[in-house]
């Protein structure tokens, strides 16, 4: 079972986020488990996670985080600015059952900078 990671700033926004996906996952039968998180607690976590979603409002720290994540062998995706609006949750399942290997990417030209580490696969 691969677990999935959100990660915002002070764990509020990931945590809805993550509610909203864990529905979505249920319903479509996906052996996945997804989590909420924080930077402070990023590093314990990274270890046992597959795919790092990182809220759009650390952007700036996108570069760092992803290279950490690839570093422990996780995939890591910056997540769009749309993500906590209405159709966010949908949004954010279709990214993960694309980085997860679950279906073909819908898009292969995506402008959404996305690293991947080499060790699960």
């Amino acid at each position: 079972m691969d677990r999935v990671l959100i990660v915002c700033g002070a764990g509020a926004s990931s945590t809805f986020l993550a509610v909203r996906l864990r529905r979505i996952i249920r319903d479509r039968d996906l052996d996945l488990v997804v989590d909420a998180g924080t930077l402070a607690d990023l590093d314990d976590r990274l270890a046992a996670t597959r795919i790092l979603l990182v809220g759009p409002h650390l952007a700036d720290r996108y570069a760092g985080l992803a290279e950490r994540a690839v570093r422990a062998g996780a995939v890591a995706e910056l997540l769009p600015e749309n993500v906590f609006g209405r159709d966010g949750a949908e949004i954010a399942a279709g990214r993960i059952e694309e980085l997860a290997g679950l279906r073909a990417p819908a898009d292969l030209n995506a402008a959404t900078p996305t690293n991947r580490g080499d060790t699960h696969g």
